[in-house]
C-alpha cells in the first residue's frame, strides 16, 4: 500500500491524464480538467494557509452539494494540512452548529444560498470563523464572506507556505459524523491510510470497475450519491480521481434528469443506494436505451432485495455486472463487495483484501458458517476511533481490536457475507427476532408498492409487533388488509404485519438508509 497522504495518493498519476475531465456538472456542463483542478486546488491550499491561517490538523467543514468544485475544495484542504469534515447542505442551523462545536472547525465552505444557515449556526455556537463561498450559479457574494474562486484563481499566492505542512499517513484527514440512527452523531476519525487502503482494496482486479485511463479511453462515473457521505467521498470522489475517471456531478437530485444523464453522458459505472434501484425499475423514462452504456452497477448504503436486482436487470435487458457492497462510515467505508463473476444477488460477497470478518453471538463467542450473529471486522480501513468519545470507543471495539458493526449477518463456507439487518433494529416478537429488511423486501414485491419500511412497536402480549409503512406506485390503489395478507402468506406467524400505514414517501437519509427513528417518533 502506498505510504503517503491521501492528497499525494490521489494525484500520483496526474501526469498520465492532465487534459482529461475530472469533474463536470451534469446539467450546465461546467467543469474542470485534471490539470485545472490540480492548479486551482493548489492555489486554494496556499491561501488557506496564508490568508485564512489554517494549520495542520485544523478541521474545515464542507457544506456543499455535489458540484464540480467539491473535489477541488476537498483536495485543497488536505494539501493545506487540514481535516475535512462534511455536512449535509440541507441541515438546519441547529444541526450545523452541533458539528461546528464537535469538530472544532476553523473554516466553513458553502454556497451563497446556505450562508444564512451557517451564520445562524455560528451564532448558536458563539463562534466567529471564516465563511468561504463557492459561487456556483453566478450568485452574488454575501457580505462578510470570502469567494472560493478568488482564493483558487490567485496565481500570485506564495506557495512556499505549503512546505510547512507536516502530515503523515497515520494522521486524520477526514472527519465525517455518523448518521446517528442509534443516538447522537459521532465524529469518525479516518486517517490517510484508512482511505488509501480502501481505495486500493476497491482496485483489486476481481473487484475493480474501471479500465485504465489512457489517451483514448476514460471511464465515466456519476456523482449522484452525496460526496458529504463517506460512500460518495471515498468510492466515487477520491478513488475515481486517483484512477483518472470523469465524474459527472448532480447538484440537486431530480429523477427525470438522473435517468436522462445515464444516456446523455454515457455513464458506465454507477454506485447507488436502494432508492435509486427502485427509481430505475419504476421510472417512466427507464428503458434499455437509457441504460445502454452501463457496465457496472454496485448497490451500497443498505441491502436491496434480490428480487429488486432481478427487476432492474429485466429493465436493462442485457447482462452487466450488478452487485452489492457493504460498509460503514467507520470502515472508510467498504468491508465486503461482490466480485465481477458473482451472480448471487442474495449475498454481498467476500471481504476486501486484508480484511477479517467474524460472526459472534451475544457473548462475543465466534459462530460457525451460516450461523446468524453480529458481524465484527478488522482491517486497514477501520477508523482510528470516535473523536473525543472514549465511552463509544470502548463499546465499539473488543479488547483484541475487532470493530463491532452492530449488524446482524451470516458468513458462508466460502467466506461470503450476507447482511440480515441492524442488530438494534431487530423486532422482538415472542422472543423471536424479526429482521425488518425481510418484510420490507416482501412488501416491495407487491405490484402496488414502490417502497416500504417496517419498525417494531410495543404489543401487550408479544413484546413487539411489526408495523409497516408503504409508498405506492403512481396510480396504484390497494387496501392495507390486502398488504398484510400478502405478507402473511409468505412468513411464519410471528413475522406477520399487524398494521400498515400508507405514506407519500418513505423517509430516508442522504445515504439511502430508512429513517426508522423518524417513523417511530411521528407514528408511534
Amino acid at each position: 500500500m502506498p505510504n503517503s497522504t491521501l492528497y499525494d495518493y490521489v494525484w500520483m498519476n496526474l501526469d498520465k491524464w492532465p487534459e482529461r475531465t475530472l469533474s463536470v456538472c451534469a446539467v450546465s456542463g461546467r467543469g474542470y480538467t485534471y490539470e485545472q483542478a490540480f492548479i486551482l486546488s493548489n492555489n486554494f491550499a496556499a491561501n488557506l494557509r496564508k490568508k485564512i491561517k489554517l494549520r495542520d490538523g485544523d478541521a474545515v467543514i464542507i457544506m456543499l452539494p455535489n458540484i464540480p468544485d467539491f473535489p477541488l475544495v476537498a483536495l485543497g484542504i488536505l494539501e493545506a494540512g487540514g481535516v475535512i469534515s462534511t455536512v449535509n447542505p440541507l441541515y438546519t442551523a441547529h444541526e450545523v452548529h452541533r458539528q461546528i462545536l464537535m469538530s472544532d472547525a476553523k473554516v466553513i465552505v458553502t454556497l451563497a444560498e446556505t450562508v444564512d444557515v451557517v451564520r445562524n449556526a455560528l451564532r448558536l455556537a458563539k463562534m466567529d470563523i471564516p465563511i468561504i463561498v463557492v459561487k456556483n450559479n453566478g450568485d452574488a457574494l454575501p457580505e462578510g464572506t470570502v469567494a472560493f474562486n478568488e482564493l483558487s484563481e490567485d496565481i500570485h499566492v506564495d506557495k512556499s507556505c505549503l512546505k510547512e505542512v507536516r502530515r503523515t499517513p497515520k494522521d486524520i484527514c477526514f472527519l465525517p459524523y455518523s448518521s446517528g440512527t442509534t443516538g447522537l452523531p459521532k465524529g469518525v476519525e479516518l486517517t490517510n491510510s484508512n482511505i488509501i487502503a480502501n481505495c486500493e482494496q476497491l482496485n483489486e482486479p476481481s473487484l475493480k470497475c474501471n479500465e485504465e485511463t489512457t489517451a483514448t479511453h476514460q471511464d465515466i462515473i456519476v456523482g449522484v450519491l452525496p460526496f458529504f457521505h463517506i460512500y460518495g467521498a471515498t468510492v466515487i470522489m477520491f478513488n475515481s480521481i486517483a484512477q483518472g475517471l470523469k465524474i459527472v456531478t448532480l447538484e440537486k437530485f431530480q429523477p427525470d434528469v438522473f435517468i436522462q444523464i445515464l444516456e446523455k453522458h454515457k455513464i458506465n459505472i454507477l454506485y447507488l443506494a436502494p432508492p435509486l434501484v427502485l427509481l430505475m425499475i419504476n421510472h417512466s423514462l427507464s428503458s434499455p436505451e437509457r441504460f445502454q452504456y452501463l457496465k457496472h452497477i454496485i448497490n451500497g448504503a443498505a441491502p436491496v432485495a434480490s428480487s429488486d436486482i432481478e427487476r432492474l436487470l429485466d429493465k436493462i435487458q442485457r447482462k452487466i455486472r450488478l452487485g452489492s457492497g457493504y460498509g460503514l462510515s467507520e470502515t472508510s467505508p467498504v468491508i465486503a463487495m461482490a466480485d465481477k463473476a458473482s451472480e448471487r444477488y442474495d449475498i454481498i460477497g467476500n471481504s476486501m483484501a486484508n480484511t477479517e470478518m467474524k460472526i459472534v453471538n451475544e457473548d462475543l463467542k465466534a459462530l460457525g458458517p451460516n450461523q446468524l450473529g453480529e458481524l465484527l471486522v478488522r482491517g486497514p480501513q477501520v477508523m482510528r476511533g470516535y473523536r473525543n468519545n472514549p465511552e463509544s470507543n470502548a463499546s465499539a471495539f473488543t479488547d483484541d481490536g475487532w470493530f463491532r458493526t452492530g449488524d446482524l449477518a451470516t458468513v458462508d463456507e466460502s467466506g461470503r457475507l450476507k447482511i440480515a439487518d441492524r442488530l438494534k433494529e431487530l423486532i422482538k416478537v415472542k422472543g423471536f427476532q424479526v429482521p425488518p429488511a425481510e418484510l420490507e423486501a416482501l412488501l416491495r414485491d407487491h405490484p402496488a408498492v414502490f417502497d416500504a419500511a417496517v419498525i417494531g412497536v410495543p404489543h401487550p402480549t408479544n413484546g413487539e409487533s411489526p408495523k409497516a409503512f408503504v409508498a405506492l406506485r403512481p396510480g396504484a390503489n390497494v387496501n392495507t388488509k390486502e398488504l398484510c395478507d400478502f405478507v402473511s402468506e409468505k412468513v411464519a406467524s410471528y413475522k406477520r404485519i399487524d398494521d400498515v400505514v400508507i405514506l407519500d414517501s418513505i423517509p430516508r437519509s442522504a445515504a439511502g438508509k430508512i429513517l426508522r427513528k423518524d417513523l417511530k417518533a411521528k407514528y408511534c
